[in-house]
């Protein structure tokens, strides 16, 4: 199936590159504007970390703490485990 082309203010987009081309735009027209952090805000927004399915052995408790407040268990392991290893970085970085 071809897709159409699309055009902008007498420019042609060919096709839509995904993520990356979003965030190449977004930094263009964002840096004339905005400053680097509000432009870092809006990029983080948008991100979304590649998961990667691993088997990973846990305590019974551990799990069972996680899964007792509903579904969702598995982000809320993932997001403590992220919270710990970005403490870990910045104490690595003093």
């Amino acid at each position: 199936m071809k897709r159409r082309l699309r055009v902008t203010r007498d420019r042609k987009i060919s096709r839509r590159k995904g993520a990356g081309h979003n965030i190449a735009r977004l930094k263009a027209s964002a840096d004339e504007v905005k400053g680097p952090r509000e432009v870092m805000a809006e990029i983080t927004k948008m991100y979304k970390p590649l998961k990667k399915p691993v088997t990973l052995r846990l305590d019974a408790d551990v799990v069972a703490w996680f899964k007792k407040k509903g579904r969702g268990y598995q982000t809320r392991i993932n997001r403590a485990l992220r919270r710990f290893m970005m403490e870990q970085g910045k104490e690595s970085a003093e």
